[in-house]
């Protein structure tokens, strides 16, 4: 116990590489410990062969062989709460510091201040870096404060407040052989835990020159398979850096790219600003809206049995492999929220429950933007039509006929609502809530 060392928590940051936590405390007064909880106040919610738990037990494992093979070291894994590992943890080490990254969201804002509460009682200090955006919290705002609500002024503001010579990245590589060099720590597995193995699995990112090039060309179109790069799950569990990513963006100067990475952060300094929208609408009087809620009817749209292809294939994607097509993903959306008038909270929380790249930030931005009830949202009455949307992106149905196999069989579902009257029926229950 005579030995001082800091911790390096992980989280969103699963990399050892430009990680700026993990940076500043290997480049602290002592040997590094780093460590990873696999928090139990969130895997108790979820599906025992959820894939992101498989996709984060085997990125510690590739990060594990890394450490132990070159620094001697290794991330002790923890399973439980995070109050109960730090009770653990100080009565077997001699903690004086412990690092981590900011997270925004409001379990995560929470727990961190139990947690530096915890140890700052006990004389250890809680050190939070930024490391997963650019801007954070209210360093982007209006000229009197308060935060931005409509996504291009803050995106312009963003911009004339980026300085891409002052882009960092951080060299953490350099310091890893300040770990704490030992082999037998903590170490855990999924079966230990409750959870089985995946079949589905996160694919690895692609940011090369020409998909960033053709992004604005290929990014609508669901059946391009590379027309997109794959990054979101990669940044959502931070097996990538933001930092990395801009710099290759500023590269190619692709204004449409970057403007991506721009909206996350919008949507990122929104929970943060209004954390209350991940359960009520931004705009309160669309908490008015008398949703149908037909169950019967969101059980056909989560199993991708609409009778409308384009939602049907974009379903059938998501239950089979954790990912939609963006394009896709307004569409699904929409469909519920306005074709059959179901709460986007359901459909929030089915996404949430499904998606690899599951961002609460941006899950419940782009579902309030779907239901016109978010900021910067669509207005009500701009209702996509399903079918044309195929016209635009689909047209030679190859993204359909990837994921609706029986689209041309007599099993194939007849729509479950015509299109004129649902849009009409829309409109008058909207108009009856907000005016």
């Amino acid at each position: 116990m005579n030995n001082q060392i800091s911790i390096f928590w992980f989280r969103r940051d699963l990399r050892l590489d430009d990680n700026i936590g993990l940076f500043r405390a290997l480049t602290g007064p002592n040997i590094v410990l780093p460590i990873f909880i696999f928090d139990k106040h969130i895997l108790d919610r979820l599906p025992k062969d959820d894939p992101r738990v498989t996709f984060i037990y085997h990125t510690i494992q590739k990060l594990n062989t890394v450490l132990h093979k070159q620094y001697t070291s290794a991330i002790a894994q923890f399973y439980g709460t995070p109050e109960e590992i730090f009770k653990q943890l100080i009565t077997q080490f001699n903690i004086k510091k412990v690092y981590t990254n900011h997270d925004y969201e409001p379990y995560a804002i929470q727990r961190d201040k139990k947690i530096d509460l915890f140890l700052t009682q006990r004389d250890i200090e809680f050190i939070s870096c930024k490391d997963q955006v650019i801007f954070e919290k209210d360093e982007i705002v209006k000229n009197d404060g308060n935060p931005y609500v409509v996504y291009t002024p803050y995106k312009n503001k963003w911009k004339d407040m980026f300085s891409p010579s002052k882009l960092k990245i951080f060299e953490t590589r350099k310091h890893l052989t300040n770990t704490l060099q030992e082999s037998a720590l903590p170490t855990i597995s999924l079966s230990e835990m409750g959870f089985a193995e995946s079949s589905i699995k996160v694919k690895d990112f692609d940011a090369s020159p020409e998909i960033i090039q053709n992004y604005e060309d290929t990014r609508n179109f669901p059946a391009k398979t590379k027309g997109t790069s794959g990054l979101s799950p990669h940044l959502r569990f931070g097996t990538v850096g933001i930092r990395t990513i801009i710099k290759k963006a500023i590269a190619q100067k692709n204004e449409v790219f970057w403007s991506e990475l721009i909206w996350r952060e919008f949507f990122m300094q929104i929970l943060w600003h209004y954390p209350h929208t991940t359960e009520k609408s931004f705009r309160p009087k669309y908490d008015r809206i008398e949703w149908r809620n037909n169950e019967d009817e969101f059980e056909k749209w989560k199993n991708g049995e609409t009778g409308y292809p384009l939602v049907d294939a974009g379903m059938r994607q998501l239950n089979q492999t954790g990912y939609m097509h963006n394009r896709v993903r307004m569409v699904v959306a929409s469909f519920l929220c306005k074709h059959l008038l179901i709460d986007w909270r359901w459909g929030e929380a089915y996404f949430a429950e499904k998606l690899l790249d599951y961002d609460l930030s941006a899950n419940v931005g782009n579902w309030q933007w779907a239901a016109g009830s978010g900021v910067d949202a669509a207005p009500y009455f701009r209702i996509f039509n399903p079918t044309t949307q195929i016209t635009k992106f689909d047209k030679k149905l190859e993204y359909i006929n990837t994921w609706v196999k029986d689209l041309n069989e007599l099993t194939y579902p007849l729509p479950i609502v015509e299109h004129k009257l649902a849009r009409e029926r829309c409109l008058r229950v909207y108009k009856n809530a907000v005016g």
